[in-house]
């Protein structure tokens, strides 16, 4: 028998989907840190990084709920080859204008925009799927693959690779490659099997309701369903108090308490993206915790607090580490999470909830993303992350109170067969 953590390769379609996210996940690595010295490279300091960085965001968010409803309604196939046809374009007209040296900053801010509006499309899409081509049985394990490859890929092997072609070449060679990954991505994603169990998904005899009918419909779910709730606005708060000074100023921390350069900034992405991935793999790899809940917010809120101490480090093996565990952390919440909505949200509603799930928890990343850079300009940086550091753990503690999660794993457990079989139904998501 095959480790639970493969057991999803077992199937084709899995395996062709899986090897396109590789090859566009690792260009998405590359752009994190092709982008912010491409920005360097046209003189621009925080505060222009934070405009290009906040355009990702915000295309993100613009589109992310009709990004859902689309996962709903149509085939989710048919979203992610289009999404990453779009991609290629975006970053073929980057590279080109960027290799020509006729690129400026509003081009960076737009292909960010574009960037974040096509994985609003993606994850929805993604998520919709994996219950559609595996057994539930399986979910908790591929969860735990894409959190495993994600980190290596995003946050190590892609930053790596454009750091030293940064190094060596320029910010713009590495644009180039990543508009090559995503070609070779879409040649992969034309194989995917047209599967009718790929389309739009209803509970029989119901017919498509309005769009408006269809946000109606999920906003609704998510309101009266306390640990999915409370689990987004927890994440509000943590990606506000984090993620801004994460991406924009941990490149400023290399320079000025490290020496280092694109490189250095690579590599330290690295550490942050093998911690995630060990922590996914080992998550992927056992059962799901019977006490869910409690683990995954307390995983994640905790788990920023390594981040209070990045503004007192001078070496770059200490700074590797505090966001190795960072890293780390958040893969183990992340695969639960995952696995927790496809096992207890209903499929028809699934690409909803999902969206719904990106834009509550990053609704405040561009907010994060602009102040960063006048925040880290105007204060010393160890306070900015000193802050980041301790918000997470006092938000999910709250959380945790305020929804019950410890009664309510009880009552909705996840190891159960008939938990495997039948996502809890609408009707009893109250509280």
């Amino acid at each position: 028998m095959a480790p639970r953590a493969l057991r999803p390769f077992a199937h084709r379609d899995y395996r062709t989907l899986m090897a396109a996210l590789v090859v566009s996940v690792f260009g998405h690595g590359m752009w994190a840190v092709a982008m912010v010295y491409q920005v360097r490279r046209l003189g621009g300091g925080p505060v222009e990084l934070s405009v290009v960085a906040t355009a990702t965001s915000v295309g993100l968010l613009a589109f992310v709920l009709v990004g859902g409803i689309a996962a709903d309604r149509v085939s989710c196939r048919r979203i992610i080859v289009s999404v990453e046809a779009a991609s290629l374009t975006v970053m073929s007209t980057v590279a080109v204008l960027a290799l020509t040296g006729a690129v400026a900053l509003w081009h960076l801010a737009v292909a960010g925009f574009l960037v974040g509006a096509g994985a609003a499309f993606f994850f929805p899409a993604y998520s919709a799927l994996l219950p559609r081509m595996l057994p539930a049985e399986d979910l908790l394990a591929a969860n735990g693959m894409e959190g495993t490859l994600r980190p290596v890929l995003q946050q190590a092997a892609g930053p790596a690779a454009a750091g030293m072609i940064v190094a060596a070449l320029s910010p713009a060679h590495a644009i180039a490659g990543i508009a090559a990954c995503h070609l070779a991505a879409l040649l992969v994603l034309t194989t995917l099997a047209h599967d009718r169990r790929y389309d739009a998904h209803l509970p029989p005899g119901q017919q498509r309701p309005s769009v408006v009918a269809d946000l109606r419909e999920g906003v609704s779910y998510t309101m009266r369903t306390p640990w999915l709730l409370w689990t987004l606005l927890f994440a509000v708060i943590a990606v506000l108090s984090f993620m801004g000074p994460l991406e924009v100023l941990l490149p400023f921390v290399v320079e000025d308490q490290l020496g280092g350069d694109a490189e250095t900034f690579g590599f330290l992405l690295a550490a942050f993206g093998v911690g995630g991935a060990v922590g996914s793999l080992g998550t992927a790899s056992l059962p799901l915790p019977r006490r869910y809940l409690t683990w995954m917010i307390m995983v994640w809120g905790f788990g920023a607090l390594p981040l209070a101490a990045i503004g007192f480090v001078d070496g770059f093996w200490q700074l590797a580490g505090l966001v190795f565990v960072v890293g780390l952390t958040g893969g183990i919440g992340q695969v639960i999470w995952g696995t927790l909505l496809q096992r207890r949200v209903p499929p028809h509603m699934l690409g909803r909830v999902s969206s719904l799930d990106f834009f509550v928890s990053l609704s405040l990343m561009p907010v994060s993303m602009a102040l960063a850079g006048p925040i880290g300009e105007a204060v010393p940086l160890w306070i900015v992350f000193v802050v980041a550091g301790v918000v997470s753990p006092v938000a999910g503690v709250v959380a945790w109170l305020a929804a019950r999660m410890a009664r309510d794993e009880i009552a909705h457990p996840l190891d159960a067969p008939a938990a495997a079989a039948q996502p809890e139904p609408a009707a009893d998501a109250g509280p």
